[in-house]
């Protein structure tokens, strides 16, 4: 069955398509013959109560350097897909919100993938919090008393925006570490939302697990090391990404979240676990699918589509 599959991401000429999820998802939207157009956000439009975007038809290759073609733009109602994949890169700020107001006047009778809804409503560092029993000892707050307090109880701890991505901004600090104070006052100045403050797992040395899951049920994982002089395992800070298998600890965290996120309607997510400990649940634009399939794992990209195509029937 042939759709017409809209993607909404960032500028298709800046990926890199070696590690980009995005980019596996239209290879093999292509493969099984799906129209695809391509649009970037503030290309969009809300005109009374109809969604519409300058759209490009779209054709990829996995070819490093000439990987797309682009066809002549032309202003569509987004109603008129049957699919639209929103895959455009945090940061989760208000132009990220306000895109997703927009996709909700159409879904769910055009598929958005994920639920925009839910998408505004479960910020990765935000939703992961409905299942204290899965995470470390974790403190959203601003507030420098609490903080404190945190960190006299558990030591070692991690402060991180509440709304960073890619590892930005991700610091770590000792019981003892003198420059508290100034990362204190350096987050005060730059964010004005409450941080994560997480208790440190020294295992991170050991990898920090990305998990997918697609509808609610285990996908595949890579384990990203981090480089040995930084504490941050993204791959995009140097990560290094190496085959794992799920501990029995790992199963019972995806059997767990599962019913919640298929329930979301959050097709795909990545969710981050170290040491036994899941630490954000991963839904606005989620990365690892190549990184899996590279180092001999399934290809989730079809399994994606096996599930959008079962939903659209």
């Amino acid at each position: 069955m042939a759709l017409t599959v809209a993607v909404q991401m960032d500028p298709i000429e800046r990926i890199n398509i070696r590690g980009d999820s995005t980019f596996a998802l239209l290879l093999e939207a292509q493969r099984r013959g799906h129209a695809i157009s391509y649009y970037t956000p503030d290309r969009m439009a809300l005109v009374q109560d109809r969604v519409f975007a300058t759209v490009q038809p779209l054709s990829v290759r996995d070819t490093a350097g000439d990987h797309f073609t682009l066809g002549e733009g032309k202003r569509a109602e987004l109603s008129s897909f049957d699919v639209i994949l929103m895959r455009q890169d945090p940061p989760f700020d208000l132009a990220y919100i306000s895109a997703t107001h927009l996709l909700e006047r159409i879904h769910p009778k055009t598929l958005v993938v994920n639920d925009p809804a839910q998408v505004r409503n479960a910020p990765e560092k935000v939703f992961v919090t409905q299942f204290p029993k899965l995470m470390p000892p974790t403190l959203l707050t601003r507030d420098l008393t609490e903080i404190k307090a945190f960190r006299a109880e558990h030591g070692d701890i991690v402060m991180k925006p509440l709304y960073g991505h890619g590892g930005g901004a991700v610091f770590r600090l000792t019981r003892d570490d003198l420059n508290f104070g100034s990362l204190y006052d350096m987050f005060a100045a730059t964010f004005r939302e409450p941080w994560v403050i997480q208790k440190f797992l020294p295992a991170v040395k050991q990898g920090d697990k990305r998990i997918m899951l697609v509808d609610g049920v285990f996908a595949g994982a890579v384990n990203r090391v981090p480089a040995v002089d930084d504490l941050r395992s993204n791959m995009v800070r140097g990560g290094s990404p190496k085959e794992t298998d799920l501990t029995p600890r790992e199963r019972e965290i995806c059997t767990t979240i599962g019913p919640a996120l298929r329930e979301r309607g959050l097709i795909l997510v990545g969710i981050d676990v170290i040491d036994g400990f899941l630490t954000e649940i991963n839904v606005t634009s989620p990365t690892g699918i190549r990184a899996i399939k590279n180092l001999g794992g399934p290809d989730i990209a079809a399994m994606v589509w096996d599930t959008i195509e079962k939903k659209r029937t």
